[in-house]
């Protein structure tokens, strides 16, 4: 039996160890500049609304589309059959390479599977697998906080930044962190999940199992459920937003509350002064943990602007460790709004659709190389050579 092995498959076999022993984080922060500058889809998947967009290598949205979030007693078939169609719909208008998933659950370290999502019905769901099966291009799959803050520091308020924090506040509040360019994504994928930590003991009631997390008392959920205890216990308070809704409280919505506070409704107003006090006492604990320089606050809540941030800059200076004696961290609003998201998975992706077309090039030149061989060979301008066995002596 042959012992020959071609020294330049050798090497192909090499780099590609090499590469996958880099990790994921260090292939971030050298390469995002040096992706290949072509259209991907990212897609955001949250507790309400499933968000794709086609964006392109300088985070600029060429197109989106949107749809509701099958409801959480849904099967993962579901959702998956959704994120399939927005998918195609705009690949029927676009050359996609790739496409990024931002999902608003646990994913693991190496961004394949959903381990746990509160809003939605996935547990240890082989997402990214599934998903490039079907849609027979490269897939990236990551925590939808994590790409917000991505985007955010690659093309909003944390460019610059070496030390970032992203807040998420939405149905529920998400969380990342980045250092030195680079999403610290945990030992287990896992990190970052500043919404469920506990800041009421016994407090409500969470979706993630446990009562008394921050998002129960930050959050867009948060925001409503107070609207709406107010409303239906027909309070003085809630005149204004009872009428708007004409006495129907469940059409009590975020946005319904943050347009009445920009009116002037009292109600309103103080309830986002609350919710703006709870983000910054948390604010404040993660200063003392993590000691970042900027904060950026994202998600749908985060439209309320000052009515929310104001309050949470307050709150932050008030319970800051060691207040007036060391330098404070940023706060500042997300500059990409809602599509932060979309356009962080959407980059994300751009990387693996690099990865994939070096991988194709390879095999292309190693077919290229071998072609050329048999075609020499058929010319009969080299010659076969034997093996020496291993048996034979050297001057045999």
């Amino acid at each position: 039996m042959s012992t020959h092995r071609d020294p330049l498959r050798v090497t192909d076999l090499v780099t590609e160890r090499a590469t996958a022993l880099r990790t994921v984080g260090s292939r971030e922060r050298r390469s995002h500049l040096s992706a290949p500058r072509v259209p991907t889809v990212g897609i955001d998947i949250g507790g309400t609304k499933v968000m794709a967009g086609v964006v392109d290598a300088d985070g600029a949205i060429l197109e989106k589309v949107r749809t509701e979030t099958p409801d959480k007693s849904k099967s993962p078939q579901v959702v998956e059959d959704t994120i399939v169609e927005l998918v195609l719909d705009l690949s029927d208008r676009h050359d996609v390479h790739a496409v990024g998933i931002g999902a608003a659950g646990w994913v693991d370290a190496d961004r394949s599977r959903v381990l746990f999502a509160p809003h939605l019905a996935w547990r240890n769901e082989p997402l990214r697998d599934s998903l490039q099966a079907r849609l027979a291009v490269p897939v990236m799959v990551d925590n939808d906080a994590n790409t917000a803050a991505w985007a955010e520091w690659r093309f909003g308020a944390g460019r610059g930044e070496d030390h970032l924090v992203m807040i998420t506040l939405g149905t529920g509040i998400g969380g990342a962190i980045l250092e030195d360019g680079r999403v610290k994504r945990g030992k287990y994928g896992v990190a970052g999940e500043f919404g469920h930590m506990q800041v009421v003991p016994g407090g409500h009631r969470c979706p993630c199992g446990n009562r008394g997390c921050w998002e129960q008392y930050s959050s867009g959920n948060a925001l409503v459920r107070e609207a709406r205890e107010l409303a239906a216990a027909d309070s003085p308070v809630a005149y204004n937003i009872i009428e708007r809704v004409k006495g129907h409280v469940p059409d009590i919505t975020g946005p319904l509350i943050t347009e009445l506070a920009r009116e002037g409704d009292a109600m309103c107003v103080e309830l986002l002064q609350d919710i703006g006090q709870w983000l910054g006492v948390g604010i404040a604990n993660l200063a003392a943990a993590l000691d970042p320089s900027c904060f950026v606050i994202g998600g749908g809540v985060s439209a309320a602007d000052d009515l929310l941030i104001g309050p949470a800059r307050d709150a932050f200076r008030r319970n800051l460790t060691g207040r007036g004696y060391r330098p404070e961290a940023r706060i500042a609003k997300a500059e990409l709004g809602p599509e932060a998201g979309m356009v962080g998975a959407a980059d994300l992706a751009r990387l693996v659709a690099r990865r994939f077309r070096r991988a194709n090039r390879r095999r292309v030149e190693r077919y290229e190389r071998y072609e050329r061989y048999a075609q020499a060979f058929r010319a009969g301008a080299v010659r076969p050579t034997r093996p020496r066995s291993t048996t034979e002596e050297p001057g045999a």
